[in-house]
C-alpha cells in the first residue's frame, strides 16, 4: 500500500484519533487505515466488526461529519478504511481545530486560526469592514505615491485624472458602501497600527550571537511606503558602501544590491501574516535576514523558489494594488529577481527556509579576498575551508566535515587550531549552531 501525503497508517484505534479525521475534514480530505503498520502492511484488527459500529458513530457524534467506513480483508487480515472528505464548513473536535498539512497534523490557534476560518467562508483578514474608520485616516501623501507609480507603469492609467480619494478606493476594492476595508487602511492609512497593531518592521543589530543585541529600532508607516522607508534606513544606519570614482563623479555602492534587497521587502509585506509577529530584520557583520510571519503556501516548496513558479499571493487584495502600481509581477518570478540580482552583485546566493512559523530570506556579504589574513602553515584540509569560506562566508564543524571528508573531531581540532592562528572567529553559540567566519584585518 503506497504511502502519501493524504494517508495515515494506525495499527489499532484510539479515540485520539479522531483528530486526524478533524485534520483531514479541514485541509483536502484523506484516508485513515485502521489495522496497517507505518510500513503500510497490513496487520489485522480483532475487533473489527465491533469497531465498525463504533467508528461511525464516533465520528458523527463528537466531530459531526459522516465518513465512508469500509471493512477491507487481505490475506484472512481485517483492516478499516475510513475515507474523509474535505468539507467547506471549519470542522472541530472536542472545541478544537485541526489541520493536515502535508504528512503531519497540527492544531489550529492564533493567528493561523483566524485566517482558516476567514477562509472557509471565502474570506481574506484583509477584506474585513473597519466602520468606525474615516476618509480622514487615509494618507494624501500615500494616494499620491500610489497614483505616480501606477500610471508609470502604465498597469492603471485610468487613475491619472481622479482627484476624488474615495472614488479611486472604491476602484481598488477597497471600500464597501461606505465603510473603508481593512486593506485601506494598511495600505494608505495615516497610522495603520491604529487597527493593525503589528504592521511595522523590526530591525535588530546582533554581534558575534543572536544574545548580543547591540540596538535596534521600528520602522512605522503604511505598506505602500514601507519598503522604501524600510531601505533608506538600512541605507543609512546599517549596510556598507564601498566608493569609487567614475571621473569625477564620486559612485557609492551599498553592500547589498538595491532591487534584491526591496523584492525581499515587498514580498515580506504582501505574504505576510498581519495575525502574526511584525516583520523581522536582524542584521550581522556578515549578513542579514528579512523574516515575515506566514510559512509557505502548500501549492509550493522551498526549491520551486528558486524556478519560475505560479503566484500564491497570502494577501490577494495587497497583491492587487501594488501589481498595478507596478511594483510586483503576478508570475512568481519576485524570488528569481532576488536570485539574480545577488549573482550579478557577485554575492553568495541567499537563502530562503521556513523559520519560526515564518519565511526567512539570508543574504550573504561577500567578504573580500584582499582581506583574507593569509597564513602559509595551513593544511591542505585547512586551505580547503579558507576557499570555502570566501564564498560561503561561514561554516560549521559539520561543512568542515563534508568538503574534507574527515571525522568531527578532526574537524573540532582544525577549526581551534585556525582560531588560535587568528584566521577564523568563532560564534558564541555553542551547540549545533556553532559557525565559524574569516577574522578580517
Amino acid at each position: 500500500m503506497p504511502e502519501q501525503q493524504n494517508i495515515e497508517w494506525k495499527t489499532s484505534w484510539n479515540d485520539d484519533y479522531l483528530k486526524w479525521i478533524c485534520g483531514f475534514a479541514n485541509a483536502h480530505g484523506g484516508k485513515l487505515y485502521i489495522g496497517v503498520d507505518d510500513n503500510g502492511n497490513i496487520v489485522g484488527l480483532k475487533d473489527s466488526k465491533k469497531l465498525m459500529e463504533v467508528i461511525p458513530n464516533k465520528i458523527q457524534n463528537q466531530i459531526g461529519i459522516i465518513c465512508d467506513v469500509n471493512l477491507l480483508e487481505e490475506k484472512s487480515k481485517h483492516y478499516i478504511e475510513i475515507i474523509v472528505k474535505p468539507n467547506d464548513s471549519p470542522i472541530s473536535f472536542q472545541g478544537k481545530y485541526h489541520y493536515r498539512s502535508g504528512s503531519t497534523k497540527q492544531e489550529l490557534k492564533g493567528a493561523m486560526l483566524n485566517e482558516f476560518l476567514l477562509s472557509k467562508i471565502g474570506k481574506t483578514w484583509e477584506e474585513a469592514l473597519e466602520s468606525h474608520a474615516s476618509m480622514d485616516e487615509i494618507s494624501t501623501e500615500a494616494i499620491e505615491e500610489f497614483k505616480k507609480e501606477a500610471i508609470q507603469s502604465n498597469r492603471y492609467p485610468i487613475v491619472q485624472n481622479e482627484t476624488d480619494i474615495k472614488k479611486i478606493l472604491v476602484n481598488l476594492r477597497l471600500m464597501k458602501g461606505k465603510s473603508l476595508k481593512r486593506a485601506a487602511l494598511l495600505l494608505f492609512g495615516k497610522d495603520p497600527r491604529n487597527y493593525i497593531i503589528n504592521a511595522f518592521v523590526k530591525i535588530g543589530k546582533f554581534g558575534r550571537s543572536d544574545t548580543e543585541l547591540l540596538f535596534q529600532e521600528v520602522i512605522e508607516s503604511n505598506a505602500f511606503q514601507l519598503a522604501d522607508k524600510t531601505i533608506e534606513v538600512l541605507e543609512k544606519k546599517y549596510f556598507k558602501k564601498s566608493i569609487h570614482y567614475e571621473g569625477l563623479n564620486r559612485v557609492e555602492k551599498s553592500e547589498y544590491p538595491f532591487e534584491a534587497v526591496r523584492e525581499s521587502l515587498l514580498n515580506a509585506i504582501i505574504h505576510r501574516n498581519y495575525f502574526g509577529p511584525p516583520i523581522q530584520i536582524s542584521i550581522y557583520d556578515d549578513k542579514f535576514i528579512i523574516w515575515n510571519a506566514g510559512e509557505l503556501p502548500e501549492e509550493l516548496t522551498l526549491a520551486d523558489l528558486k524556478i519560475k513558479h505560479a503566484s500564491f499571493p497570502r494577501n490577494p487584495v495587497l497583491a492587487d494594488v501594488f501589481f498595478k502600481a507596478g511594483l510586483i509581477e503576478t508570475w512568481g518570478r519576485g524570488t528569481l529577481k532576488i536570485l539574480e540580482s545577488c549573482k550579478l552583485a557577485e554575492l553568495p546566493e541567499p537563502k530562503f527556509e521556513i523559520l519560526s512559523g515564518g519565511i526567512a530570506v539570508t543574504f550573504y556579504r561577500k567578504l573580500s579576498p584582499e582581506k583574507i589574513i593569509p597564513v602559509s602553515n595551513m593544511s591542505e584540509r585547512q586551505s580547503k575551508a579558507v576557499e570555502y569560506l570566501k564564498e560561503h562566508i561561514r561554516i560549521t564543524n559539520k561543512e568542515y566535515q563534508a568538503i574534507n571528508n574527515c571525522s568531527r573531531n578532526t574537524a573540532s581540532n582544525d577549526l581551534r587550531d585556525l582560531v588560535e592562528k587568528q584566521v577564523l572567529v568563532s560564534s558564541e553559540v555553542s551547540g549545533a549552531g556553532a559557525f565559524y567566519v574569516m577574522r578580517e584585518e
